[in-house]
């Protein structure tokens, strides 16, 4: 009898389509669990990135007086390109920031033999992607009400957001099954995204590189959903749909090695926690 973790590719695919409602009853708990007993709940999650954006605008915009490269003198402009930027940005942030503990946290689940620990990327994941919708309604709101307006482009935005699904399940994986084993990365992950917020271009556009920058550029996962959500919405534009197709495709490749990984690993889960 063929088992789904003898083919990692396939193995991968079908996690969500066998344990669906399993996935959506924990992420549902855990987004509550993160609110359970503030004033505001969810509200938060609409609070925080706005707060995230008020800082930076503050300190680049009015003390530092910067501007954004190639467009005009406008702290609005700056604002919502910025804030583009951080609704990528605080999406892989929210993932990878919990990713090493993520087997480490569930010892009980971890010493049940038929509990399927590969769906907890699954639950962080859509526990991220809630967030990062909350923060997309908040920008394609500001851009409406004080931006350039909306353009039949922006009803692309989620596909742009899905496209960064293989990467970050990845990233869930590798990471959720070396931090079994080297605790240290959940340590190394706060100083890690700083500066992969900084080497990202959250605060810049690409171009605003020199030499050959920008090209090195595109090798960060963050570079191409950034961009081409900043196409869609802020100037109307197509997306890159080869860059996009180019993305996926890599990150497909890299979410079914980390889950060959997972795989691998795991039965050694129980020895370590």
């Amino acid at each position: 009898m063929i088992r789904f973790s003898s083919l990692p590719g396939l193995g991968y695919a079908m996690v969500p389509l066998r344990h669906q409602y399993l996935i959506t009853q924990l992420a549902r708990r855990d987004v509550l669990a993160r609110y359970k007993g503030s004033i505001l709940g969810v509200g938060w999650g609409l609070l925080f990135p706005l707060l995230i954006l008020l800082s930076y605008t503050f300190v680049f915009r009015l003390v530092f007086k910067a501007r954004w490269p190639g467009g005009g003198d406008s702290t609005g402009e700056f604002a919502l390109q910025v804030f583009t930027g951080l609704v990528v940005f605080n999406l892989f942030s929210d993932l990878l920031n919990r990713a090493p503990r993520l087997v480490l946290e569930q010892p009980n689940l971890v010493k049940r033999v038929v509990f399927p620990l590969e769906i907890l990327a699954w639950v962080a994941l859509t526990s991220a992607v809630f967030h990062a919708g909350l923060s997309l309604v908040i920008l394609l709101l500001a851009i409406a009400g004080f931006g350039p307006g909306l353009t039949w482009w922006a009803l692309l935005a989620p596909v742009v957001i899905m496209a960064t699904v293989p990467v970050l399940l990845g990233s869930a994986w590798l990471l959720s099954g070396l931090g079994v084993f080297i605790r240290d990365i959940s340590h190394v992950m706060g100083p890690a995204l700083t500066m992969l917020m900084f080497m990202s271009p959250v605060l810049y556009p690409a171009t605003a590189l020199p030499g050959h920058l920008p090209t090195l550029l595109w090798l960060n996962p963050l570079t191409v959903p950034i961009e081409n959500l900043r196409h869609l919405l802020l100037k109307g534009q197509a997306p890159d749909w080869g860059a996009l197709a180019i993305y996926t495709l890599a990150g497909l490749v890299f979410a079914t090695l980390a889950y060959w990984f997972f795989d691998r690993v795991r039965p050694a889960f129980a020895d370590e926690v």
